[in-house]
């Protein structure tokens, strides 16, 4: 199964920083190559730039009051997300992401399992 893992092409995991303009600033973000190409993906349906959709994704991010300690973390996810949703087949292999965008796509709540205290 590591194999799977081990054996993937290393320049997929060498870091790369871009640098762009986020809420008027000049800023960078540095990614593994593998997530730029994600990235690039999601922003291509779409007829975005990296840059477009980072500034998008940012943009709704501050419209719905949603702070980001860390924006490259958020970009992790994003393509996580992406990927998984469209391996499930709620997202097909082409086209805009637009028509996705509703609440069908909210995270699944799992429920947590009780914690149980020891008797003192």
């Amino acid at each position: 199964m590591c194999s799977l893992f081990t054996t993937a092409d290393p320049d997929l995991w060498q870091m790369q920083t871009r640098s762009l303009r986020l809420g008027g600033m000049s800023t960078s973000v540095r990614l593994e190559a593998f997530f730029w190409t994600v990235l690039e993906e999601i922003g291509a349906r779409d007829g975005l730039t990296v840059s477009q959709l980072l500034v998008r994704l940012q943009d709704e991010l501050t419209a719905a009051d949603r702070a980001i300690d860390n924006f490259a973390s958020f970009l992790r996810v994003c393509c996580g997300r992406y990927l998984a949703l469209r391996a499930e087949g709620a997202i097909a292999g082409e086209g805009s992401l637009r028509a996705y965008a509703s609440s069908a796509f909210e995270p699944r709540r799992h429920a947590r399992p009780a914690l149980r205290h020891a008797a003192r």
